[in-house]
């Protein structure tokens, strides 16, 4: 259960009657949001219902069209972030924005970095970081490279830059979304430090329990419009469901009705040639099965998918697709094989952000659109990609409407509906769900259970322990790099599964 509210607070931020349009689409409408010091103030709603773009709007990246917004008393109207930032209003974004080729150190001040004459003090800046590191406990070098470093690590970073700003309003949007267990318990201390020290947070998560146990109020969004705004004490996970979705939520999950049937994928041995990695993994799935892979961070789930679809080489091991050999040496001919992977990192390899709904929903598939004469079937691609948007309820104003402009919910349907079109005989989905909101994941859900019901067969890699218990038929758990156990889903629990998933660390 949330803090209880710090005696001293104040209210830092009020922004009212905020909106913001885009060609084809109304973002925001006359949304309000107030944050009091000492106070973590989360912001639900589901993907599109205008979180983020409250919060560009706030921190420069975009202008409103109309609305109010005060910050410490005063009317503000921020041109660029760096402004928002000098002016104590920090935010740790989801899609990390670090320098790779750079340190540490070189990251945190970047763009402010501290002089001695018109050099670099490079002394003062490693203390500088360290003195903050050691305040947040946080344990990496500074002079590291920021490219050896682990998506967490990161993270991390992110939330020391965000401190050494010493700024009032600290936005975090999805800051656990790449983190463990261990690393979020982490997270949640620097957290309390923010709060002690005055800092209102606002929280953007789909995680229910997160915001259950770390904040003090809660805003709701709906289509761009203020719904409400509650205390966290006294409120229920159903309530909050049903203001973010307009509906009750009866169910998380839809009911199961597939039976699987004969085998049609043996993989047998499989070892990935550069280690550490996966070593001797053996399973079979079946037609019309949802095969749940669970493993703790680091326990090399994603290998599995990429060593089978061939964008990670294989050292030894077969994969028989219908007792035929499958060599898928590259994505290509795993796609012509009859697979599919729905990748993890969706904004760095899953979707081309710049471009259109239409080239992201049809790029696996652009040899079925060529015709005898070798030239492009317009009415063929834009029947597919119609396909794509009204069979996978995709939000947008148009098929030619840029991909990166949609919410993160979207950008995932058009991803599945894009491998869709290959009609696979093998869907991978890695963390299909992660980021996106539960309106929209039951929508996924129904999307897998229709197609087991059409015999493919599906493997779900997944953090999320109640979506495997919920819409698997079996799991796999991997442990360092090898099957620790394969259990049926109606027979285990989520004990079992984290003791096999610690059993060969």
């Amino acid at each position: 259960m949330a803090v209880q509210q710090h005696q001293d607070s104040q209210v830092l931020l009020t922004m009212t009657n905020v909106s913001k349009s885009f060609p084809g689409v109304k973002a925001l409408d006359k949304a309000n949001l107030t944050v009091k010091s000492h106070s973590v103030h989360a912001l639900m709603g589901e993907n599109g219902a205008g979180k983020s773009t409250l919060l560009k709007c706030l921190f420069g990246i975009y202008a409103k069209d109309e609305g109010e917004i005060l910050f410490l008393d005063k009317p503000v109207n921020f041109k660029t972030s760096k402004e928002a930032l000098e002016n104590g209003i920090s935010m740790v974004h989801q899609e990390l924005n670090l320098v790779r080729q750079r340190n540490v150190m070189d990251n945190l001040w970047l763009g402010r970095y501290p002089l001695k004459g018109v050099f670099v003090d490079h002394a003062k800046m490693y203390r500088d970081t360290k003195a903050i590191f050691d305040e947040l406990d946080i344990d990496i070098d500074p002079k590291e490279k920021v490219a050896n470093l682990s998506v967490s690590q990161m993270q991390m970073i992110e939330i020391a830059k965000a401190f050494s700003y010493h700024a009032k309003i600290v936005i975090m949007d999805e800051p656990t979304s790449s983190l463990s267990e261990k690393e979020v318990e982490h997270l949640f201390k620097i957290i309390q430090k923010l709060k002690d020290r005055g800092c209102g947070i606002i929280y953007i998560s789909h995680k229910m329990d997160e915001i259950f146990k770390i904040c003090d109020e809660i805003t709701i969004l709906r289509d761009g419009k203020w719904i409400n705004t509650v205390p966290v004490q006294g409120a229920t996970m159903d309530g909050i469901v049903a203001m973010m979705v307009g509906r009750e939520l009866t169910q998380r999950f839809p009911e199961k009705t597939n039976t699987p049937k004969e085998v049609i994928l043996k993989v047998e041995n499989l070892t990935a040639l550069n280690q550490p990695s996966i070593q001797d993994v053996s399973f079979e799935l079946r037609k019309g099965e949802i095969l749940g892979i669970a493993g703790l961070v680091g326990a090399k789930r994603t290998d599995i998918v990429e060593t089978i679809f061939g964008v990670r080489e294989r050292k030894s091991g077969t994969v028989k697709l219908h007792d035929k050999i499958m060599k898928n040496r590259t994505a290509l001919e795993a796609i012509n094989n009859g697979f599919a992977l729905v990748t993890e990192e969706r904004r760095s390899t899953g979707i081309y952000s710049n471009l259109s709904i239409e080239f992201n929903s049809l790029i696996s598939n652009m040899k079925s659109y060529i015709s005898k004469f070798g030239l492009l079937s317009n009415k063929k691609m834009k029947s597919d990609t119609q396909w794509v948007i009204d069979s996978m309820n995709v939000k947008t104003p148009s098929h030619s409407t840029t991909i990166g402009s949609l919410s993160g919910g979207n950008q995932q349907k058009v991803v599945i509906g894009r491998w869709l079109l290959t009609q696979p005989e093998i869907l991978m989905l890695d963390e299909p769900t992660r980021g996106i909101d539960v309106g929209a994941k039951y929508e996924i859900y129904q999307l897998i259970m229709q197609l087991v019901q059409k015999d493919k067969g599906i493997i779900m890699i997944s953090s999320e322990m109640p979506e495997l218990l919920g819409i698997t038929d079996r799991i796999l758990v991997m442990s360092n790099g090898r099957v620790a156990g394969i259990v049926e889903t109606k027979n285990t629990t989520q004990q079992e599964i984290l003791q096999l998933a610690a059993k060969y660390l």
